[in-house]
């Protein structure tokens, strides 16, 4: 299984077209939906009026500012999530993103260009698709049961489902499914039929729910973040005051930091002391 191309031992019984067709299929539903998501929620709208008043109201950022801006984006927002505060959430966040990045890649390659039986199957595409899935199983779960919010602080049962959990459990499903899958046709067993059929629902509800699942965020997320930073740096900071420096005499005398003059610098961890699990 983990040295096996499992598209390229399906083929024998369907042909390579129609994966390939199935597979572009749900390209067009994530592009479709991410189109349709945009549109209906504003959010272009929304990013580019944004970007033009923060423009306006700023002084002129220069092109070394942007770069150094866009990179930091690209290094810290969205390769290292590093907004996500806690080792355990961002952990999670990582291993479902990579994971999921690398059995989608693989699953490209070994549908597009490796299903004919003359073709042999370079031993990195099943090895990359295997591990994606397992990263995306560990990911998602250990989010699903230990970290989301209404499970670890509000106390609500890990079982309990809303609208919002239609992106990770489908997620979770296509990579779980494909697993057991590509397990079950190695060993010949009849079985593989069934999981097959559920690997397929899977990933139709994961690619074709777009519209109302957390899916197009990660394209949103960017965007914002790029924002953000181009605020900060022109001066604008969206309407928002700069953080107060209170080991500057200007900024301590003001007449809204009286009741914090003599206060110490460092007040302690506050809410963060403890973990919040009140309910």
């Amino acid at each position: 299984m983990y040295t096996i191309n499992p598209f390229a031992e399906l083929a024998s019984s369907i042909p390579p077209v129609v994966m390939q067709t199935f597979l572009i299929v749900m390209v067009l539903f994530v592009v479709g939906g991410t189109l349709f998501d945009v549109i209906h929620k504003g959010s272009a709208r929304y990013f580019f009026d944004n970007f033009r008043k923060s423009r306006e109201q700023g002084s002129k950022v220069n092109f070394n500012s942007k770069l150094r801006i866009a990179v930091h984006t690209l290094l810290s927002d969205v390769l290292t999530s590093s907004e996500l505060i806690g080792w355990k959430r961002r952990t999670a966040h990582l291993l479902g993103m990579y994971g999921f990045i690398l059995n989608v890649v693989a699953t490209f390659m070994m549908v597009m260009f490796y299903t004919a039986s003359d073709i042999v199957t370079p031993a990195i595409w099943p090895k990359m698709w295997t591990i994606g899935a397992i990263m995306v199983c560990v990911g998602t779960s250990w989010f699903w049961f230990f970290i989301r919010v209404n499970v670890s602080a509000e106390g609500n049962s890990p079982f309990t489902i809303v609208r919002a959990d239609l992106f990770i459990l489908s997620v979770f499903a296509t990579n779980a499914f494909a697993l057991a899958w590509a397990y079950l046709q190695s060993l010949s067993s009849e079985w593989s039929v069934l999981f097959l059929g559920f690997y397929l629902l899977a990933t139709t509800i994961l690619f074709g729910s777009v519209p109302w699942s957390k899916f197009s965020h990660m394209f949103f997320k960017p965007a914002a973040a790029f924002e953000k930073g181009m605020s900060v740096e022109n001066g604008s900071r969206n309407n928002l005051p700069e953080p107060a420096d209170r080991t500057n005499p200007a900024t301590r005398d003001r007449h809204s930091m009286d009741l914090l003059q003599d206060a110490p610098l460092d007040m302690g961890l506050g809410m963060k002391r403890e973990t919040p699990r009140h309910y």
